[in-house]
């Protein structure tokens, strides 16, 4: 499904313009090699971009290459040059040792030389004829330049480690603007070589399981260029490399049955994808992809928005998701809100793909299609389903869940690709959501501390809200009647809710008594094991809350031991002996619905004041 996807996009791409033409190749390039008019380097000039990203909802900054069009590159391992090459192997035939920062023209195999030589010869002959300033600098270069002479040129000691990981294109000193790959007469005579190219020995055909013509199958696929954490070389998707996984004599990739121009296809499109940051998101080492098949990027936009809360373009999408949230709050029809976006086409297909990199190929970890306006209602419920409280708050986006499925205090922590795959199943299709994810969210509250020094808070918005949508949506997906309410609910008989807000209370008599002078209060001591094994932990907390209302002064002391025996007598004085992983969230639910309440009362008569 993924790859005949992605054979479609291309096809919308190639009606705008937007992937490369046949014969060419996308290169993140690092730098130029600026040459004087005799070919002598005159200096190697930066021209990676800068490319905003966030980290734990902070804006940092990073270089990225800069894309360019370069004749098709090769696809083999061994020594083979490219027409205009960008690898500095090649180009400078040095080895780099970035322990020592030191150059070596020998290595024991030369492999520098070699290649050099490769490079120098590939070039030489495609480069002849044609005079221009630039090419007759290109050509003084190849023609001058001798590796062995060059240990100590400071101008290429100067570049580092790019000397290694990389990738060049040539310029005239002075003349930045002005590319080597870009001069008409090079890419004339490249083009006319492109095309009297024939096929090679080995290449076989048949039915492509793609597109389902009798073509010539790709015996290697190319790379996909661009993945967060892949190979710098690139990465395939797919690929053989053992005799087991081959079969009916097919060696190599001619098992994938997939024709030549359908591997153009899905790696161009592919590489689009990754190279543009509208259509990407990196959350911890799995990049997430998505397009709209008819190549609507205002779907883009909102879906990007809603589900990553990447920072938008359009005025008009960013008023829109305002509304969304709005429409949330007061309760509006799903379908409504969806309504209310103009010139989107919500029946169009839309795909979500998770990939990561696994040693020199990706690993695929989840794909989902669904239309548009389906994604669009499924993610608005699910942040329904989030909800809590009554106030307002920003979008949890899938970014803010991930950071509290993890502890505060672990730098390594990542949430497993496969929890994530589910939680994009159950937001996009409106499925269950994971046990793992309950799992997750309950042991993060049980276990993490409360530190005021680095603003944290183990219970808030985002956890709870994921506990009552996990409870909520599987009530609901069984038939059953939704258990727990945006706000406190008085009515709830639950045993697991009620001592939750039970012990929230025992917790406001502490602290009363103690004139909020305490470091340490019943919530740090017992709030775990209060939430697993009830019976055994409130008959003591009771006990302890006597000695604290004997401190209170009498009235108020009357009131809270009143809303403790109300809460008391709708428990019945029994108290659960063991709560289950779900009943252990609804007592947190408890907890923080009850302690909410009081923050909500003081706002409204703050307000109520003014």
């Amino acid at each position: 499904m993924l790859i005949s996807a992605l054979c479609d996009y291309y096809d919308v791409l190639a009606k705008k313009g937007l992937v490369l033409p046949d014969g060419y190749s996308g290169v993140g390039i690092h730098a130029l090699i600026a040459l004087t008019e005799d070919g002598a380097v005159d200096s190697i000039v930066d021209c990676q971009e800068t490319e905003i990203y966030t980290v734990k909802d902070k804006p940092k900054e990073r270089k990225v290459p800069k894309t360019v069009m370069l004749p098709k590159r090769t696809e083999k391992t061994a020594i083979d040059a490219n027409i205009i090459e960008h690898r500095p192997l090649y180009i400078f035939g040095l080895n780099y040792d970035a322990k020592t920062a030191a150059l070596s023209a020998s290595d024991g195999k030369d492999k520098a030389k070699k290649s050099h030589d490769a490079f120098v010869e590939k070039n030489l002959e495609f480069i002849d004829g044609i005079d221009t300033p630039l090419v007759n600098a290109y050509r003084s270069f190849m023609k001058t330049w001798k590796p062995e002479e060059q240990e100590h040129n400071e101008t290429l000691l100067g570049a580092g480690k790019l000397l290694v990981t990389g990738k060049f294109a040539f310029c005239l000193a002075g003349r930045p603007d002005k590319l080597l790959h870009d001069e008409p007469k090079i890419k004339e005579k490249w083009e006319q070589m492109y095309a009297a190219s024939t096929e090679s020995d080995d290449a076989q055909s048949a039915q492509c399981c793609i597109t389902g013509e009798y073509l010539p199958i790709e015996r290697v696929h190319a790379k996909i260029t661009g993945l967060p954490g892949g190979s710098p070389m690139g990465n395939t998707m797919v690929s053989y490399k053992n005799a087991a996984e081959e079969s009916y004599g097919k060696k190599q990739s001619f098992n994938s049955c997939i024709s030549a121009n359908a591997v153009k296809k899905y790696t161009e499109a592919l590489n689009y994808l990754l190279a543009d940051k509208h259509h990407r998101t990196l959350i911890d080492e799995t990049t997430y992809i998505y397009w709209a098949a008819s190549g609507d990027e205002a779907c883009n936009s909102i879906f990007s928005a809603l589900a990553f809360g990447d920072t938008m373009d359009s005025e008009h999408t960013d008023e829109w998701l305002d509304s969304v949230f709005d429409g949330i709050k007061s309760g509006r029809a799903t379908r409504e809100i969806v309504d209310g976006i103009d010139n989107i086409n919500s029946d169009v297909s839309f795909y979500v793909v998770g990939i990561k990199p696994n040693s020199a190929r990706l690993a695929l970890k989840c794909i989902y299609r669904q239309s548009f306006g389906k994604v669009l209602q499924n993610t608005i419920v699910h942040y329904s389903d989030m909800q809590i409280g009554s106030g307002g708050g920003k979008p949890m986006s899938v970014r803010t869940i991930c950071k509290e499925l993890v502890s505060p205090k672990s730098s390594n922590d990542k949430v497993s690709p496969a929890l994530m795959a589910k939680l994009f199943d159950a937001i996009i299709n409106g499925t269950a959501y994971p046990d793992a994810l309950l799992t997750a969210v309950v042991r993060r509250v049980k276990t993490d501390t409360d530190d005021e020094k680095n603003s944290y808070i183990k219970m808030n918005n985002v956890r709870m809200g994921l506990i009552k949508a996990c409870i909520n949506r599987s009530a609901r997906l069984k038939g059953k009647q939704e258990e727990i309410k945006m706000s406190l609910d008085l009515e709830n008989r639950d045993p697991a809710y009620l001592c939750g807000r039970l012990f929230c209370k025992l917790e406001d008599i502490q602290r009363r008594a103690s004139n909020d002078t305490l470091n340490r209060t019943i919530k740090d001591a017992y709030f775990s094991s209060a939430a697993t094994r009830p019976a055994v932990v409130f008959p003591k907390l009771l006990s302890l809350s006597q000695h604290h209302l004997a401190k209170l002064e009498d009235k108020t002391a009357y009131f809270m031991d009143r809303e403790v025996t109300e809460i008391l007598g709708m428990m019945g004085s029994v108290f659960p002996s063991h709560l289950t992983l779900k009943e252990q969230g609804v007592f947190m639910l408890g907890y923080y619905q009850q302690k909410n309440q009081r923050f909500e009362k003081k706002a409204a008569a703050k307000a109520a004041d003014e």
